[in-house]
């Protein structure tokens, strides 16, 4: 196995030459890795991650998530379904008050051949908690308060207070498991040319049960690293059984190659996808000034020119139907149709400019691609109706507006706050518009007696933060995948999670 470390690099670093291997049973995965997520590259897990423009917002990008996840199981990892299930725990229990999580190990080894023990796997799981301070993930984390590990293959974690959603994030490849900077499986990772191989990990030397023909049924897989372009071609030309890392970016791009019945499928997900203001300054300097700017936006329009059919247009912050989502927040400006919106913005641009010497202009950064060529069409004809000129900044170049585009981890209002909170905007070097009220509120919410109680905290901490008008949601991310029909091991779900372990199996017979 290759040091998680370099994991990153290691993918990031493929292209998409033809296939090298002589292995023609392999399964053959691309991920998408557009120009601007690799600009950014994969830090070193500690390093706080910008709110910039790249799809999959705060993680590691596409293909090294995918790989750290193979490699470095945690106590618990997600199915192909989403689903929270055993990985180097095989059981736990939690306690009646919700604070304390008790796992017990399966009797595995580490990669060096030593136990993974109660304390070996207590001081992995303290390292990678350690290692998202200060990041969107750690804030999710900040109710764990102390890891122990006690008698023989046992690992307890305590918390301040309740977290329904921690074992959805133990199972985040960020909380991959590493032991002398190696991860456990389920699969190990070689390089082969310009391909990653991935080949799993019997049961049995994973610390489970031997599976009858398990040898017959584990396939090798190849995943390698492109633009959205070549990924889409490799699978119209039969030369990939997957592709991965679908965005709005690419979309476009499978509306004009013929891949019949293996369509973009989309995946039905939450989170945040929209614009953030990263500079409270000039026209964008009040609330009321950056909401003239989100009431102009025409979302349906959006979704019809990306072809997004499913696509469902939002103005809220926090996706509906979240846990913690009491229905009390509703879509913005119900009672005004698109036309009434822009004429109320541009008499509100009309009085700014009157009284500025500046011009109406903002600059926005997006990433490179036809899916951002689109947005900023649309953005740039809404916004030029109330009188507002929109450019794209160059490279290097101060923006008021970036794209956000992140998959929530969790279906928790929880998570949304989070990511918009004061604490979570301090990490960038510019400082977007946050609420400190919201905050507050939302620690109150956490700390609740009773649901209703929470609830009703809840939608006033996203009210507050709406009216801060620092967030301009556009709607749901997107995320989509093409699979071939011979494929077996993948399935939609809401958080667009899809690991390489069950791309590898063959389908029951």
């Amino acid at each position: 196995m290759v040091p998680a470390r370099l994991v990153a690099g290691l993918v990031l670093a493929l292209g998409l030459a033809a296939c090298d291997s002589d292995d023609g049973d392999a399964v053959k995965v691309v991920v998408i890795g557009d120009s601007f997520a690799a600009s950014v590259g994969a830090p070193p897990a500690n390093v706080p991650l910008p709110a910039q423009t790249f799809s999959g917002g705060p993680h590691l990008p596409g293909a090294a998530q995918l790989v750290r996840a193979a490699t470095a199981q945690g106590l618990v990892g997600l199915d192909e379904e989403g689903r929270v299930i055993p990985a180097l725990a095989d059981r736990w229990i939690v306690t009646a008050d919700g604070r304390h999580y008790i796992f017990r190990l399966a009797d595995g080894t580490w990669p060096d051949n030593s136990r993974i023990t109660g304390e070996s796997a207590r001081s992995a799981l303290r390292q990678a908690l350690d290692a998202q301070a200060n990041t969107p993930l750690g804030l999710d984390l900040a109710g764990v308060e102390d890891v122990r590990a006690m008698a023989g293959r046992v690992v307890e974690i305590r918390l301040s207070s309740p977290m329904p959603d921690l074992l959805q994030l133990l199972a985040q490849p960020e909380l991959g498991l590493l032991h002398r900077g190696r991860g456990a499986g389920p699969m190990a990772l070689t390089r082969r040319g310009n391909l990653a191989l991935l080949t799993a990990i019997p049961p049995e030397k994973r610390g489970l049960a031997p599976v009858d023909g398990w040898g017959d049924s584990a396939r090798p897989l190849q995943l390698r690293a492109s633009g959205g372009a070549e990924a889409i071609g490799a699978l119209a030309a039969g030369q990939a059984d997957v592709v991965l890392g679908g965005t709005f970016i690419d979309l476009p791009r499978t509306h004009h190659i013929g891949l019949g019945k293996s369509g973009a499928r989309p995946d039905p997900v939450a989170g945040l996808f929209g614009l953030m203001v990263t500079r409270t300054e000039g026209l964008l300097a009040t609330p009321q000034m950056r909401e003239t700017i989100a009431m102009a936006i025409d979302r349906d329009a959006l979704a019809w020119q990306l072809g997004a059919a499913r696509w469902k247009a939002s103005t809220r912050i926090i996706s509906p139907g979240m846990e913690g989502d009491a229905g009390l927040v509703g879509e913005r400006w119900q009672d005004m149709d698109i036309d009434s919106r822009r004429i109320l913005a541009q008499r509100r641009i009309e009085v700014w400019s009157a009284g500025s010497p500046q011009p109406p202009t903002i600059r926005i950064s997006l990433p490179e691609g036809p899916g951002a060529d689109i947005l900023l069409a649309r953005l740039t004809s809404d916004l030029g109706a109330i009188g507002v000129t929109l450019r794209r900044a160059g490279k290097g170049e101060n923006a008021e507006l970036a794209l956000i585009d992140m998959v929530a981890r969790y279906p928790h209002v929880t998570w949304f706050l989070n990511a918009l909170s004061c604490r979570a905007a301090g990490q960038t070097k510019s400082k977007p518009a946050c609420s400190p009220a919201a905050d507050a509120l939302a620690a109150r919410a956490r700390r609740a007696p009773d649901e209703h109680s929470a609830d009703l905290l809840w939608a006033q901490a996203e009210t507050l933060l709406t009216q801060t008008n620092g967030f301009i949601p556009l709607g749901p991310p997107i995320r989509w995948s093409l699979v071939n029909r011979e494929t077996s091991g993948f399935s939609l779900n809401r958080l667009g999670v899809h690991p390489l372990l069950p791309l590898a199996m063959r389908p029951k017979s």
